[in-house]
């Protein structure tokens, strides 16, 4: 049993890992998140570690959104179509997760991981499109990959920014750099609506929560400062999201399969 004030003093350093991921991908938040509340902070559960990564998440979100929304990097209207298809999504996602066995639900979050990472180191050269717009052709993508990423999102407990990311540069063909600011609104959405389900059961540790919440907001300013440098080259930002989320990846799978036959 870890002493309270150890704990806690893990979530904030935590919390600062998971806010500064977020402020440099706009992803990676609950990627890492759940895994440092149970092999860093010490929960047992994998559904309240959930449900706890989810109230971190969004809030730290929230601010890393504000950060690139000052920087000129977030397609609002975009992002606001994506992500209302995706809350519904993220609802009916977030329920069937609740009934699927914890360490099943790790071992398909970390292959579902290593998949994105792939598809993510594929697309390393792509540049994208500075002037996109929300217009006809991209709407019916945005609806369609929403919906997709927020299901996604829901069931596995997470914000959903490794989702997003990549799914708005499939559905609009806009810049990583844009992509990771744009991503924000849906990742903070997509988290207040899977945690609330979560909330709901009672699978959410507050007191963890909100030092998740305090270390995130100094991480993620000097994440979202650095997304800024590496953004110069769009094939040095990609090939760092996808690095992160395979290497978690991979730790999660070893470690959870290890469990599993022990």
């Amino acid at each position: 049993m870890i002493p309270p004030l150890t704990q806690a003093a893990l979530g904030i350093a935590s919390g600062a890992l998971v806010g500064f991921s977020l402020g440099l991908v706009g992803g990676g938040g609950s990627i890492l998140a759940v895994p440092l509340l149970i092999y860093v902070v010490g929960i047992t559960d994998p559904h309240v570690a959930i449900g706890t990564s989810a109230i971190a998440v969004a809030a730290s979100a929230l601010v890393n959104l504000l950060h690139h929304g000052r920087a000129g990097h977030v397609k609002w209207k975009c992002a606001s179509v994506f992500t209302a298809a995706g809350i519904a999504g993220a609802f009916f996602g977030s329920t069937i997760g609740k009934w699927i066995d914890g360490q099943k639900l790790l071992v398909a979050f970390a292959l579902l991981m290593l998949v994105v990472a792939a598809l993510m180191l594929r697309q390393r050269s792509s540049i994208g499109r500075h002037d996109v717009a929300l217009n006809r052709e991209n709407l019916p993508r945005l609806l369609a990959v929403g919906l997709g990423a927020g299901g996604l999102s829901g069931f596995f407990g997470i914000g959903g920014g490794f989702l997003i990311v990549p799914g708005l540069m499939l559905a609009t063909g806009m810049p990583i750099l844009n992509a990771v600011g744009s991503s924000l609104v849906g990742v903070t959405a997509f988290g207040v609506t899977t945690a609330a389900n979560y909330a709901a059961s009672g699978l959410v540790d507050w007191s963890l929560a909100a030092t998740f919440v305090a270390g995130g907001a100094g991480g993620g300013f000097i994440g979202a400062a650095a997304a800024r440098i590496l953004a110069t080259n769009s094939g040095r930002l990609h090939a760092v999201f996808a690095t992160m989320i395979a290497l978690v990846g991979c730790y999660m799978l070893v470690h959870t399969l290890g469990i599993a036959s022990a």
